[in-house]
């Protein structure tokens, strides 16, 4: 019976130190999560209030700001504002070359295709007068508007593939460029005149009086209509110079027109044989815009 007693009170005193030492563990784990919560509030609250109060790179340069080069809370906030601006910056010049790529692009149709950094445009063209060219700039005079659909004298000399000038997916067929998609082409020409001075023409008043009037004309063509189509004209009038050195003139234009496909275009002239046919005087050109 005694057995029995000690067994029963050993047993008790085991189930005892048991309970106790359980719910010794839990208040220890309920204490210490407690404890980490609040270290965890406080590092939160810490680092949000290190942002928000940070000053901006302007004030952290001044000489009152040396003293907070060991806080930690200093240096996190100079590594993150050196990104942001690292990151802007970056962001901006990638912006900005786009944009200068494309407005030299449209400004500066006399581009070749080997001008490393700016790209063509997918449709383009630019065709150059051939001053050592045995053809004439132009047929022989083709009559007045009634008789051909268009004024002046059409130039046929066009150069498409040396020198400055190239054929970015459009052809160039007897002077005309050929048109292979429809959009919004951005057109330009430019002519360049060398007339006599008044001395040599004196003994023709018929050329002087041509000479006088000096018109450049972009005309379009289109398959399904017979008349081409005036697109733009410019005109100069000129003097007759009275010394000896002839007199140089230049005509130019330029604008937007929308094209079809398998159009045509093409420049007239007045006096084509009194034109310049050197390549960086006397071009004419489009590419594709939109």
């Amino acid at each position: 019976m005694a057995i029995s007693i000690s067994v029963q009170c050993l047993g008790l005193i085991i189930l005892a130190a048991v309970l106790l030492q359980t719910i010794a563990v839990a208040i220890s784990c309920m204490y210490f999560n407690k404890v980490l919560n609040t270290m965890q509030e406080s590092f939160s609250r810490s680092s949000v209030s290190c942002l928000i109060n940070a000053n901006p790179p302007s004030e952290l340069k001044d000489p009152a700001a040396d003293g907070k080069k060991s806080d930690p809370c200093w240096q996190v906030t100079q590594q993150l504002h050196y990104h942001i601006e690292k990151k802007m910056a970056d962001r901006f010049q990638s912006e900005i070359s786009t944009a200068m790529r494309n407005k030299l692009t449209g400004a500066l149709p006399v581009l070749t295709p080997g001008v490393r950094g700016v790209p063509l445009p997918k449709v383009a063209a630019h065709v150059t007068g051939v001053a050592s060219s045995t053809e004439p700039p132009a047929a022989e005079n083709e009559g007045s508007q009634g008789s051909r659909g268009y004024m002046g004298e059409r130039i046929r000399a066009w150069e498409g593939q040396r020198g400055l000038s190239f054929l970015q997916n459009m052809e160039l067929r007897g002077g005309e460029l050929l048109v292979p998609r429809a959009g919004l082409y951005y057109v330009y020409a430019q002519t360049y005149f060398r007339l006599p001075s008044a001395g040599e023409a004196e003994g023709d008043a018929k050329e002087e009086e041509a000479a006088a009037e000096l018109v450049q004309y972009i005309y379009k063509k289109m398959s399904s209509y017979t008349v081409p189509i005036l697109l733009m004209k410019s005109s100069r009038s000129v003097c007759w110079l009275r010394g000896p050195e002839p007199g140089l003139f230049s005509l130019h234009q330029a604008g937007s027109a929308f094209l079809q496909p398998a159009d045509r275009l093409f420049v007239t002239v007045s006096n084509a044989s009194a034109m310049e046919m050197d390549g960086r005087a006397s071009y004419f050109g489009a590419f594709l815009v939109g």
